[in-house]
């Protein structure tokens, strides 16, 4: 018998040229009024993708900027088609948004009109989020092998709709069903070649991870009670606090072990099984550090930027403002582009990057040789290529 191999991920790509092809993209950006995002995001998935091997082989980004230019503009029409219908229903029922308030029940109307107009765009929040994944999974490909998903974002549209509306009136309790669920659904649809990817487990098994949420959430309640029993907000405010950091950190606990749990227990057909293990203090690490080293750079900008204004100021006052010289408004303005743009850069670069090389490097492929016997898949079409994910503005993750 043959041993079973099995292979580490592994990830290549550097802070430095990342920085590089960040500011190189963000600067494009902004000269074309935000038009090249789609070109520069496909060259920052290009670069990740290329440099995250497996068993040796680099994955291959095949998308192209142009399809999600159009993408992005078929959506847009669409929405305001969409949006436009919606406004004219919600008028019809006497509920503009368009119309001057001239009392409180006009108010009220507009209120409401406000909110129902947000609720109509919430199913295409979860359709894009769902096409996303599906054009990300068509553009992918392993050793020549095309990845892919099948259609199905208004079976994701209407569950996801349902799993949010039982967390939320759980208040969260059933936050581990929907996070499994939801990943399940997109999971089993999912395709290397020939062969399914599906999801096992029990969503019950990720309450574990969620031990830090509740420690976070009993030291508020306990802060309050505190607060109430002494008559007092100073110790029961301070031990809320801690709560509530506490909590907030759960939270980060939670997705860190939830990828790493909901990954161990994927398998590709009945051969090929994979295994995870992020560690949250890892990714809290590099947020930390990764912000402490922005906050140098702001630091620093910001004291320049005082000792410049201070010096503008006392010029001012002085009967004198030409004696900085007429260029500095003008280098005041290209400085905070500047910032602007490295401050983009630097989070790709040390914190962005950084996370996913995490991510990859836990990540472990069984059976790798089980590959060898997968075949080519038809190519799926674009479709809208994320277009509802950059119209809804919840297309900015790489």
């Amino acid at each position: 018998m043959s041993e079973i191999r099995t292979a580490n991920v592994q990830y290549t790509g550097a802070k430095g040229p990342i920085f590089n092809l960040s500011f190189q993209v963000a600067a494009l950006t902004l000269i074309t009024f935000g038009i090249y995002r789609f070109w520069g995001k496909t060259r920052i998935r290009k670069y990740i993708w290329s440099s995250t091997l497996v068993d040796g082989d680099r994955f291959e980004y095949t998308g192209t900027g142009l399809e999600k230019f159009l993408g992005f503009l078929i959506a847009v029409v669409f929405l305001a088609i969409y949006l436009g219908l919606i406004q004219i229903v919600l008028t019809f029922l006497g509920l503009s948004l368009l119309t001057e308030a001239r009392s409180n029940e006009d108010i009220a109307r507009q209120a409401i009109a406000i909110n129902l107009s947000l609720l109509s765009v919430v199913p295409f929040l979860f359709f894009a989020i769902y096409r996303a994944r599906r054009y990300r999974m068509a553009r992918t490909r392993w050793r020549g092998i095309r990845f892919g998903m099948d259609k199905g974002a208004w079976g994701y549209v209407w569950r996801a709709i349902g799993h949010y509306l039982l967390t939320f009136v759980t208040l969260g309790a059933l936050l581990p069903r929907m996070t499994f669920h939801l990943e399940k659904y997109m999971a089993d649809r999912t395709w290397f070649g020939d062969e399914r990817v599906t999801q096992s487990g029990k969503w019950t098994d990720l309450y574990g991870a969620m031990k830090h949420i509740f420690i976070g959430l009993g030291l508020i309640l306990l802060g309050a009670a505190l607060a109430v029993a002494l008559g007092s907000e100073a110790p029961g405010g301070a031990l809320g606090f801690v709560g509530y950091v506490w909590f907030m950190l759960g939270f980060l606990y939670y997705r860190v072990h939830s990828f790493g749990y909901l990954s161990s227990h994927k398998k590709l057909g009945e051969r090929v099984a994979f295994s995870s293990s992020p560690q949250a203090g890892t990714v809290l690490r590099i947020y930390i550090v990764g912000g402490l080293l922005i906050g140098v750079v702001l630091a620093v900008f910001g004291g320049v930027a005082g000792i410049v204004a201070m010096g503008l100021t006392q010029a001012i006052m002085e009967g004198n403002p030409a004696a900085m010289g007429p260029l500095v408004p003008v280098l005041l303005a290209v400085s905070y582009i500047a910032l602007i743009l490295v401050l983009g850069a630097m989070v790709t670069a040390l914190i962005t990057q950084p996370v996913i090389a995490h991510y990859a490097s836990t990540l472990q492929v069984h059976n790798v040789d089980a590959l060898d016997a997968i075949r080519q898949r038809a190519a799926d079409t674009g479709a809208d290529a994320e277009g509802f994910a950059d119209a809804l503005d919840i297309g900015g993750a790489i």
